[in-house]
């Protein structure tokens, strides 16, 4: 994440960048896929805020941090939060497990997915199916930005005009031909951030 981090500190911002549960040196036997860690946000947010209760926070993720920040979005934001940029995030969880496996293994959703989502049940808690960016996207009031490679066939493109569609915010999107999975920011740098500054500037006081 140096380059985005680089970025953001460059442009004035204080940078909070944590490890998701399972990552790095955050503690967690398994990977939420966003879904749990958008609790995470909340708290990362609420520390925010106890330490400066004027805070202008914008929340941003690539890949699964693009979906754990569509999935926070959903949640009841503090007026703190003014902005959100995901790129290249998934439209569910359920939904990209399908494709990887399809695409990757040549398999089909049922019976693996289905006794997937069980023992997701019994051994992290949580519910595959309930995993929806796109569901908590509607649910929505923070403006938007949506970025995706147009050549991405890890997260497929086509999930963008699935969460893209699901927003009722002020929403704007980014699509980067030739680009595959994270690569829309390697590919056209200068027409990448323009656009996030573009957009996130309009919030930010």
């Amino acid at each position: 994440m140096i380059r985005w981090v680089r970025n953001f500190h460059g442009n004035g911002y204080n940078v909070l960048a944590p490890d998701l549960r399972g990552h790095g040196k955050s503690e967690g036997n398994y990977i939420g896929m966003g879904w749990d860690d958008r609790k995470d946000m909340l708290l990362w947010i609420k520390q925010i805020t106890d330490k400066d209760p004027q805070a202008n926070i914008a929340l941003f993720g690539i890949s699964m941090g693009g979906a754990t920040v569509m999935m926070t979005s959903g949640e009841k934001l503090p007026s703190n939060v003014k902005v959100i940029v995901e790129d290249c995030g998934y439209s569910s969880v359920m939904e990209v497990f399908t494709y990887q496996l399809d695409d990757l293994f040549g398999l089909p959703k049922f019976p693996l997915m289905n006794a997937a989502n069980t023992v997701s049940k019994l051994r992290a808690g949580y519910d595959l199916t309930a995993a929806s960016a796109v569901k908590q996207v509607l649910k929505s009031k923070t403006p938007m930005l949506f970025i995706h490679g147009e050549d991405d066939s890890f997260v497929p493109y086509s999930m963008l005009g699935d969460v893209y569609n699901a927003a009722n915010v002020d929403k704007k999107k980014l699509i980067i031909p030739g680009a595959g999975h994270g690569e829309a920011e390697l590919v056209d740098p200068e027409k990448y951030w323009n656009k996030v500054w573009g957009f996130v500037d309009k919030y930010m006081e």
